[in-house]
């Protein structure tokens, strides 16, 4: 195998595929990329068996082969090269040399027989929207997924192809975020998957903002086509709760509030919390939001929100980050909180078909 490419497209094509890597892994060539050389293009694939990235550039091809190299040694190398073609070439024992300008680098590879396919999912049906929605449906939820091994199913988002809607909702038991996309969906295509976080994240990662993104799945596994990159996942197995059943219905206050007036007032007085204390109350009173923090270790702190509201005084004490999450990714200039009484859910809702169920917390 022997091509030449531009030093900058060589190194924007592996950081798009070098996220999946592992930095430990018992499998030591799932610590390489997969690099295919034919016909004028380059093709560059990693996977870590249950995630899958392959992005493709323009490349001089002299001669066409492949093979695999350590992924995250190969990008360190080419970051550093000057910004100069790179002309790589590799012998039939997997032997690879990198000559870019006057620099000169002898690399071992693993034959690429050795490298897990990529495969494709059966899926007969397409979804096609916009990449800078779906990034953006993504960011707006994943942060609600769960960590706990124990929930598997909860180790993701769920991705609803229904009635002519797609909507993304991912939850860890103690809060919920829902955002939906009207699109066609017929109802022979109709179907839902759950993605794992490591795919949300790599999606996160590659999605640029404009531009089309293809969707495929048979139920299995589940592509993502768009630019020259697909990102192809295993989906987690088990039946999604029935996450329309922990949406509250009408609230008896609803409080409009600058997002970026109450986020940056949470993220002050969270700075005296503990892992031992670490509620926020939030007093709604007479035209105002008291944010409250108490920690018998640190201190206290109080910030006071101007709001327009006349009910009765309320007090409801949340988990700070998880208050902050949400107003993190929406853009919005207002949000809207609902409230009924110290025990119930609260819900955070926006301009944008977007909406946070939250657990208060008990706190005595």
């Amino acid at each position: 195998m022997k091509f030449k490419i531009a030093k900058n497209v060589l190194f924007a094509a592996l950081q798009r595929v070098q996220n999946v890597v592992a930095a430990r892994t018992t499998l030591p060539i799932l610590s390489n990329v997969l690099l295919n050389a034919e016909k004028g293009r380059i093709s560059l694939c990693t996977t870590d068996l249950e995630v899958s990235v392959k992005c493709s550039a323009e490349a001089s091809v002299q001669k066409q082969g492949a093979t695999t190299l350590p992924a995250r040694r190969l990008a360190s190398i080419v970051r550093e090269l000057p910004d100069k073609p790179i002309a790589i070439e590799v012998d039939d024992k997997n032997i690879a040399t990198l000559e870019c300008n006057s620099s000169y680098f002898k690399i071992i590879g693993m034959s690429e027989d050795e490298f897990p396919p990529m495969s494709m999912p059966e899926g007969q049906y397409t979804y096609a929207l916009d990449q800078g929605r779906l990034k953006d449906m993504l960011g707006k939820t994943v942060y609600a997924a769960s960590t706990d091994e124990t929930r598997h199913v909860l180790n993701g988002a769920l991705l609803n192809f229904k009635g002519n809607k797609l909507s993304v909702v991912a939850t860890d038991g103690r809060r919920l975020a829902l955002v939906e996309h009207e699109m066609e969906v017929p109802r022979e295509a109709e179907t839902e998957v759950v993605l794992p976080t490591k795919a949300l994240a790599e999606l996160m990662h590659t999605l640029s903002e404009q531009g089309t993104v293809k969707v495929r799945s048979d139920g299995n596994k589940i592509a993502f086509e768009f630019d020259d990159v697909i990102v192809t996942s295993k989906v987690i197995e088990g039946t999604y709760p029935n996450y329309r059943q922990v949406i509250p219905g009408p609230a008896e206050q609803r409080v409009t509030v600058e997002r970026e007036t109450l986020l940056a007032a949470l993220k002050r007085v969270s700075l005296v919390t503990t892992d031992k204390a670490n509620a926020a109350r939030l007093t709604f009173t007479n035209n105002s939001i008291v944010v409250s923090t108490t920690s018998p270790d640190v201190g206290e702190a109080r910030e006071t929100v101007p709001v327009k509201y006349t009910g009765k005084d309320i007090t409801v004490a949340f988990n700070p980050e998880y208050v902050m999450d949400p107003l993190r990714t929406l853009t919005c200039d207002e949000i809207y909180i609902e409230i009924t009484d110290d025990l119930s859910p609260g819900v955070i809702k926006c301009e944008t078909p977007f909406l946070y169920v939250l657990m208060p917390m008990r706190v005595t």
